[in-house]
């Protein structure tokens, strides 16, 4: 892809990105939705095989009937209130509608089987955009509309995304499906806690963004697309197999690393609300999510004995230039001893 193309695209996806966070008017919104799918798509699309076009066609269907239904809602609404307004939207069939989109625009459980199979056919740093920077249009709609969402739809869809997160990544071999299942559990999270504490939502989104930036980073400086990709890569990279090893535990939010503070944060906020039974399904399910990560890190890590010998899977290529692990890296790693400035 030629550098004023590349340009292009990535203008165009801050731009839709940007817009729909601004906007204050539904169909400003939509327009920015609709801009950062059209940027996205040739990304996914650049590498000319059957499985890209597949992921494409995949992600612009699901893309477009989640826009259409976002339309569909707004406009609904307006008929009914008079205005346009993204604050503004209280007719109950709006709001269901709405919800629905925007699970489907997230890859929320029950409309979360297009991110697997979607980040399996694009390239790693395509699969980076979509499950990171793609994230941010929808989830700030979430936030804007939080007040007039149903509590009980969004608790539900963030128990089942947890629970399916955990239980889809469980046989996976595929270090991009595993990636795709951990972003479906790390959104179920987010959406039990969007319509309670908004602030804790800001902050488990801002770290679920810097883990996955990390453990995307370290898997494109790996090579590493299989699991038997990464039982190798100790012997060619140590340091950052090490930052992959201790970036999976914070992603199965393990103390004392970054990815306890918004579990912590979100268990103690719903048993605080009386959601004991809420709060025991999502531990439950983060032990699903724990399982998966550990058995990455065994395979990483414990398969082999830590020497650098010649390996025959891999040349020891040189490493692209690592300046987004370098800033990603300790945010991922140590802010959990932040967590009393971070939500005050």
């Amino acid at each position: 892809m030629s550098p004023l193309t590349t340009t292009i695209l990535f203008s165009s996806l801050g731009l839709g990105t940007i817009l729909t966070m601004s906007s204050h008017h539904w169909l400003m919104a939509w327009i920015g939705l609709e801009i950062n799918t059209l940027a996205i798509i040739p990304m996914i699309s650049q590498q000319h095989h059957p499985r890209a076009t597949e992921a494409t066609t995949k992600y612009f269907l699901t893309q477009a009937a989640a826009s259409a239904l976002i339309l569909f809602s707004s406009t609904t609404n307006a008929w009914t209130l008079g205005t346009w307004d993204i604050i503004q939207m209280t007719n109950p069939t709006s709001t269901t509608l709405l919800t629905a989109a925007l699970a489907m625009k997230l890859g929320l459980a029950p409309t979360h089987f297009w991110l697997p199979e979607v980040l399996q056919g694009a390239k790693m740093s395509t699969a980076l955009i979509i499950t990171t920077w793609q994230k941010l249009a929808p989830m700030s709609l979430i936030y804007l509309t939080m007040h007039t969402l149903s509590p009980t739809i969004l608790l539900l869809m963030g128990m089942l995304s947890s629970l399916l997160g955990g239980w889809g990544g469980l046989n996976q071999t595929q270090t991009r499906k595993l990636m795709a299942y951990s972003s479906i559990a790390h959104l179920g999270w987010m959406a039990t806690i969007s319509t309670i504490l908004p602030n804790i939502l800001t902050l488990t989104l801002i770290i679920y963004l810097l883990m996955t930036t990390t453990m995307f980073s370290t898997l494109i400086m790996l090579k590493s697309k299989t699991l038997q990709d990464l039982s190798t890569t100790w012997t060619t990279a140590p340091t950052i197999t090490i930052i992959s090893l201790l970036t999976l535990l914070s992603l199965g939010g393990l103390p004392p690393l970054t990815g306890f503070m918004p579990k912590w944060l979100i268990l103690e906020e719903l048993t605080m609300q009386n959601l004991t039974p809420t709060a025991t399904i999502m531990a439950m399910s983060a032990l699903l999510s724990l399982f998966f990560y550990l058995r990455l890190t065994y395979t990483t890590t414990l398969t082999m004995a830590p020497n650098t010998t010649p390996t025959k899977h891999k040349w020891r290529f040189k490493n692209s230039s690592p300046k987004l692990l370098t800033m990603a890296t300790p945010a991922t790693l140590l802010m959990l001893p932040m967590t009393p400035l971070l939500i005050s």
